[in-house]
């Protein structure tokens, strides 16, 4: 019978679930009239992680594989990760359909790593009311090297780099890079590591701005000086070509233009064409929210609390079966933001602290510990200039203080409950007092707790006399007779026969 219910609950799962799922992937979808042109809008409003550049790169292959005449981007970012921006400038290069990239709606920005993906597309378009730039790499050495929001790293006299002397001289076409006239010395290995990191960004956005005949000049100053334009000012730089307010102007705007494609040029007729919108689906919405670095904390979190309840009560199975999806998607989400592995080590810390208080009695000391070092480490968890990747500090305070109130809490509880004197067992009946039911000569019976036990006594102990349990051993108990005052009957004071 159960396994008839189990059957039907699995069918009628099946029957529900799988129409829904091809529904949601085939959702967006829309019949392409090939009597007029067709164009693909995708849009990507927020930080480039490897959650957006996935989705771009499989849409442009979409396209490719559709036949498309254009794909536009529609783009509104503070900035991203390098590897994420290199596989979108990648998925452009490597595109056998034109790339447009059109920094709107009015108020966006394209900052940060959106610099690069503007300038990589092959029409690059902004409208009105919206900025570009400020590509200087911060974070050097853990986090994000495309990224705006940080100054140059001041000397030790408090000059900042580049007042009064050249950070890098860009060499003439043709010519090498000459060297610095007196270049002294990094001070140390992040000074050095922030030189590498800086003049890669430089070359790659240089390369970037070459191929596609866009201002070089311009976007080395975005990466070394962290420099922003309007919309206005990119297109007198020729950082953009077009100035466009929405897709119909855009497309105008576009269309005639001839761009170099895979090393083929096409001229673009897309005015008037079918725009078919393919927003980022279910999948990608999802995944997406998990790379919220607070998300990501508080799975991380709830990982460690079914984990922890599943080692201090096993065979629970269900905390411990739902703190390991929650880690796997924590862990996931690490893939996307960068960490700190130093918050990373002491969170580590603080679980061990916390499962050693199971097992070992410190009196608190390590949940002290365990606390003081998950909140430390979450503090420095993911350490980075970024506004949008800082954890929230109220986030961090209120979960180390429930899992302080917890363990303090719980903690009592234990020490409470040791210290409670048993009530079942052999332990719960030393000290229990009870009445002879057969005189113990010196072995008969005693009633304690309701029940008949077997008992002996030093000595002859009468029916209906007081005992007190001294001791148990298997089913026999030793008792002692309690005197008409409470106090023990000794044996030298003797009985009348």
């Amino acid at each position: 019978m159960m396994n008839r219910y189990w059957r039907m609950i699995i069918f009628l799962f099946l029957v529900l679930t799988v129409p829904l799922t091809a529904a949601l992937d085939t959702a967006g979808e829309e019949k392409v009239d090939t009597g007029r042109p067709v164009v693909a809008r995708i849009v990507v409003d927020g930080p480039i992680t490897p959650v957006s550049a996935d989705y771009i790169q499989k849409q442009i292959e979409r396209a490719q594989i559709e036949g498309l005449d254009l794909v536009v981007l529609q783009l509104d970012t503070p900035g991203g990760l390098v590897s994420s921006t290199r596989q979108i400038v990648k998925a452009f290069f490597g595109s056998k359909v034109p790339i447009a990239v059109h920094v709107g709606p009015p108020g966006a920005r394209a900052a940060s790593a959106g610099v690069f993906i503007t300038m990589a597309a092959h029409v690059a378009a902004m409208a009105p009311g919206t900025n570009i730039g400020a590509a200087h790499p911060v974070n050097v050495g853990g986090g994000n090297p495309l990224s705006p929001g940080k100054e140059d790293q001041k000397e030790e006299g408090g000059r900042k780099k580049g007042e009064g002397e050249e950070i890098a001289k860009v060499a003439e076409p043709g010519t090498r890079n000459p060297e610095p006239e007196s270049e002294a010395p990094a001070s140390d290995d992040a000074d050095v590591m922030g030189q590498k990191v800086l003049n890669d960004t430089v070359a790659f956005i240089r390369s970037i701005a070459e191929k596609q005949g866009r201002n070089a000049d311009w976007a080395e100053r975005a990466v070394r000086e962290s420099v922003s334009v309007t919309e206005t000012e990119a297109l007198e730089l020729n950082v953009i070509d077009i100035i466009a307010e929405d897709m119909e102007e855009l497309l105008a705007a576009m269309d005639g233009m001839t761009v170099k494609v895979s090393g083929e040029e096409i001229v673009l007729a897309v005015k008037g064409a079918t725009v078919l919108d393919r927003p980022m689906g279910w999948r990608y919405r999802v995944l997406g929210t998990l790379s919220d670095p607070n998300i990501a904390y508080i799975l991380m979190m709830l990982g460690i609390y079914g984990l922890f309840f599943e080692l201090a009560n096993p065979g629970v199975i269900f905390p411990g079966v739902l703190g390991g999806i929650f880690l796997i998607l924590a862990f996931f989400s690490f893939q996307v933001i960068p960490i700190n592995y130093a918050g990373f080590l002491l969170i580590f810390l603080a679980v061990i602290l916390f499962i050693l208080e199971v097992t070992v009695v410190s009196y608190g000391m390590l949940s002290v510990g365990g606390v003081v070092a998950l909140f430390l480490g979450s503090i420095m968890l993911f350490d980075t200039a970024e506004p949008y990747y800082k954890l929230s500090l109220s986030l961090v305070v209120g979960v180390t203080v429930f899992t302080a109130l917890f363990f303090i809490l719980g903690l009592g509880l234990v020490i409470r409950d040791k210290r409670k004197k048993p009530t079942t067992g052999a332990e719960g009946l030393i000290g229990e007092t009870g009445v002879v039911t057969v005189p113990l000569t010196p072995q008969g019976t005693v009633k304690v707790h309701g029940e008949i036990w077997r008992a002996e006594a030093q000595g002859q102990v009468e029916a209906g006399c007081k005992v007190r349990v001294k001791a148990v051993e298997g089913m026999l108990l030793t008792v002692e007779e309690i005197g008409p005052e409470g106090g023990i009957v000794k044996e030298e004071e003797g009985r009348e026969d």
